[in-house]
């Protein structure tokens, strides 16, 4: 019989949870570019569909994780590196998310150098969803690698996925709303996901140097550093646009 309530499952379920956080917010911000592609009326059930998805899927890999574990198997070799069927997926994965982000910022600069208004074109909703699944299964693959190496009790798993999950639905729609509301901050969000893709790509190639290297944890320092800097500037734009705003107009001086 498995002791739950020990000191050592606190502090797991702690950092799980916490992690998990982390690692859904990467899946939050992906929904919510994708989900305001959506007429209005139905960007809100596409971003709590996306996120229950994301919980069912992670959930469902991890009541599998005998078949997670048998694809870290090597399949075939390439250069001498061995790629398994975790390491194709990751690949696919990291590179369907740096295409895609690539394409999204791509547009956004073609429409804000031509400055024409073109008329408004949403994109399918089951299109959307799939996009979101697909995305859903890659993220999930690393949610639960990470779940099963910290702790590997289902009782501290399980709940640790469903709270943080609970926590991304609370917070989808303000996160979805302030990137929509400063391009800029779009940008840098469609920049983290071409980042994370080429780090699902890096890991897939060679998941034992990448976890050598621990390079997720330069990288979500480095988009912590940036989301820090930008709001800064947000900030100092919104102040200075005020100053403006509230300065009384200068008399123009009269000429003698």
């Amino acid at each position: 019989m498995i002791e739950l309530f020990t000191t050592e499952n606190l502090i797991a379920f702690l950092t799980l949870l916490t992690l998990e956080i982390v690692l859904g917010i990467d899946n939050v911000i992906f929904i919510a570019i994708l989900s305001a592609k959506l007429p209005a009326e139905q960007q809100d059930f596409a971003r709590k569909l996306g996120i229950s998805l994301a919980v069912v899927t992670r959930i469902a890999l991890l009541f599998a994780i005998a078949w997670i574990m048998s694809l870290t198997e090597p399949l075939f070799s390439v250069f001498g590196l061995g790629l398994s069927g975790r390491s194709l997926i990751l690949i696919l994965g990291g590179l369907f998310l740096v295409g895609k982000s690539t394409h999204e910022i791509g547009e956004k600069l073609e429409h804000e150098e031509t400055g024409e208004e073109k008329p408004v074109q949403y994109a399918s909703f089951v299109g959307t969803i799939a996009q979101i699944l697909l995305i859903d299964v890659v993220f999930s693959f690393d949610s639960v690698i990470t779940a099963v190496g910290i702790s590997g009790i289902m009782a501290i798993m399980v709940p640790a996925i469903l709270i943080a999950a609970a926590v991304m639905l609370f917070f989808a729609g303000a996160i979805s709303e302030f990137v929509e509301k400063h391009p800029t901050m779009k940008i840098l969000a469609l920049a983290f996901l071409i980042m994370i893709g080429a780090l699902l790509i890096f890991e897939g190639i060679n998941p034992e140097l990448a976890h050598d290297l621990h390079i997720k944890n330069y990288a979500y320092f480095a988009m912590a550093f940036s989301v820090c800097i930008e709001l800064l500037n947000i900030r100092i734009r919104r102040r200075d646009h005020q100053i403006k705003i509230n300065r009384p107009h200068m008399p123009k001086a009269s000429s003698s």
